[in-house]
């Protein structure tokens, strides 16, 4: 917190808890705020504190005034964190292969997020909802994102890997399907000292 200044008072629902209970309410198959505030409560309980009411508005302005730096520190954090640990028996000949994939993400429906990232200009307005395409590099052996790339539904998936590679180290072995099998994107692999294993795309022709 005090990297990115940021200032909060000791309450029930301070970043700690909050980041906390956002997690497990993403990783828990009840992802209502109503179980994140549940589980709150009942740790509260074990602990013998005051517990705070039910009502959910509280932890959904605390959760919303988090910062998104502060995810992004966490998200290298924990990456760098866990390949620290990573030993030499573990690797593949020596070697740590990363693994580079892409999906999409719907978001709430807000003149915000359709400005950012507009739903499929193949539904009508109103009938769908914003759209993000994600690109993510993450070790094989971690199970850790690395990077990410984040963009709008019509960039291509290409487009996303290209940011990604300046993640890649010495030596890296990159694992992909057949969306990043192109012969442009072997070089710019190479320019960073890595190979590259990708399924071969049809339109590609053998040498």
């Amino acid at each position: 917190m005090d990297v990115l200044g940021i200032q909060y008072r000791r309450r029930v629902f301070d970043p700690f808890v909050i980041i906390w209970a956002f997690l497990s309410q993403v990783l828990d198959p009840d992802k209502t705020c109503h179980n994140a505030v549940s589980r709150i409560i009942s740790w509260l309980a074990a602990e013998n504190a005051e517990l705070p009411s039910q009502d959910t508005s509280a932890y959904c302005q605390a959760r919303k005034r988090l910062p998104e730096k502060l995810f992004a520190l966490l998200f290298s954090s924990v990456a760098d964190s866990l390949e620290k640990k990573v030993t030499a028996l573990q690797l593949w000949c020596g070697r740590h292969i990363k693994v580079i994939d892409g999906s999409t993400a719907s978001m709430p429906d807000t003149p915000e997020n359709q400005l950012a990232y507009p739903q499929p200009s193949s539904q009508k307005a109103g009938c769908g909802f914003p759209i993000a395409k994600i690109s993510v590099l993450f070790s094989l052996v971690t199970g850790a994102a690395v990077a990410l790339a984040i963009d709008t539904l019509n960039v291509h998936d290409l487009k996303l890997a290209r940011r990604l590679y300046e993640s890649l180290d010495p030596g890296d072995v990159l694992v992909g399907d057949r969306a990043y099998c192109s012969y442009v994107d072997f070089i710019f692999i190479q320019n960073h000292q890595a190979d590259a294993v990708f399924r071969k795309h049809l339109s590609t022709r053998q040498l």
